[in-house]
């Protein structure tokens, strides 16, 4: 399980944010809030998102074992916030809106392609799936089955060019 949990949103994933602050750091993890810190329609993902997932870029570890270090995301959709992630080397995102599939969506994420970081769509998803999901999504633990080793390996030789 990850030790350590960085957060990051704009104003549109801010009061998930914060739940979700509180909630981790309840059960004991080490969590690091890279913003927003305050309510502001005003503000950009971009800037927030970066220094989250550059954390999890500069401390990845080997591709067999699950990282230390993860980051959970958030904004309106989710999905530009994954854009941003996806722009750094060893980093590897599922996006989640909630819904039906929630659990199975994140559950595949780590067990296929070891994702190190979870993007969520705050405007889609109630705080109480979300935690639900961000449960599911920390103790679900990469399979390290051939063949997703192979394709998590194609994807980090992808991310050194």
């Amino acid at each position: 399980m990850p030790q350590t949990i960085h957060l990051a949103t704009d104003h549109a994933g801010f009061d998930h944010k914060e739940s979700i602050k509180t909630y981790l750091e309840d059960k004991g993890y080490d969590v690091v809030d890279h913003g927003a810190t305050t309510l502001s329609p005003e503000d950009d993902y971009p800037v927030y998102i970066q220094k989250a997932v550059v954390e999890v870029s500069n401390t990845q570890e080997d591709i067999e074992e699950n990282p230390e270090t993860v980051a959970i995301i958030l904004g309106g959709s989710g999905q530009g916030e994954a854009i941003v992630a996806g722009r750094f080397p060893y980093v590897r995102t599922t996006v989640c809106y909630g819904g039906p599939h929630a659990e199975e969506i994140v559950t595949l994420g780590r067990e296929h392609n070891n994702a190190n970081v979870l993007s969520l769509g705050a405007r889609f998803i109630q705080i109480a799936d979300a935690l639900e999901v961000v449960d599911v999504w920390l103790t679900t633990s990469f399979s390290k089955e051939p063949r997703h080793m192979r394709r998590v390996k194609q994807i980090e030789d992808i991310s050194k060019k």
